[in-house]
């Protein structure tokens, strides 16, 4: 793990304009941006594009960042903000995406665990992305409701419904896969 102060130095180098240091913290947290982005967009393409502009963005925001909370979570809150917009954009691929889903739910797609997987994926996408980032952030991401609180800009109260509403909406819609051994 990255020292404090190492990446300390980083964000101060950064911020005058040296792009290897800039460079270094990618390396750090391009796996987490990409892991969010991936479970908040649904595409590992679209993934990629969300964490570039995530970091784009971060380079030229970084004087915003005031060192009061740790910078993984500056970064976790530019790139949620980053893909609700997103998702706002392409609100037709997911429905595009469901209707595809509802066209070919008989059809046979691959062993038991790309079938969960293509189901809970899907089951993600239908959700609203507020519950859909609350849910990632805590349940993928396992930050704690504050934290999470923290990058959606609302109270912890609020991340706390929208995570109980988001799994009682998956555990409807997946509770047919469970019971009869596919999507039904």
């Amino acid at each position: 793990m990255v020292a404090h102060d190492e990446e300390q130095d980083w964000i101060a180098r950064s911020r005058k304009g040296d792009h290897e240091a800039f460079e270094a913290l990618v390396r750090r947290y391009q796996r987490m941006i990409h892991a969010l982005a991936f479970r908040m967009t649904g595409s590992s393409s679209d993934a990629e594009d969300v964490a570039q502009e995530t970091f784009i963005a971060a380079f030229h925001e970084l004087d915003g960042f005031k060192g009061d909370a740790r910078f993984s979570s500056w970064l976790y809150r530019i790139a949620t903000n980053r893909c609700l917009n997103w998702i706002k954009r392409i609100e037709r691929r997911a429905h595009a995406y469901e209707s595809w889903v509802n066209e070919n739910k008989d059809a046979s797609i691959g062993n038991d665990d790309e079938v969960i997987a293509h189901a809970v994926q899907g089951a993600l996408m239908k959700l609203d992305p507020q519950q859909r980032s609350a849910l990632v952030l805590t349940a993928y991401e396992n930050l704690s409701h504050a934290e999470a609180a923290m990058i959606l800009g609302c109270a912890e109260t609020t991340v706390s419904w929208r995570v109980f509403t988001a799994r009682r909406k998956l555990k409807r819609w997946l509770t047919p896969l469970v019971k009869g051994g596919r999507v039904d």
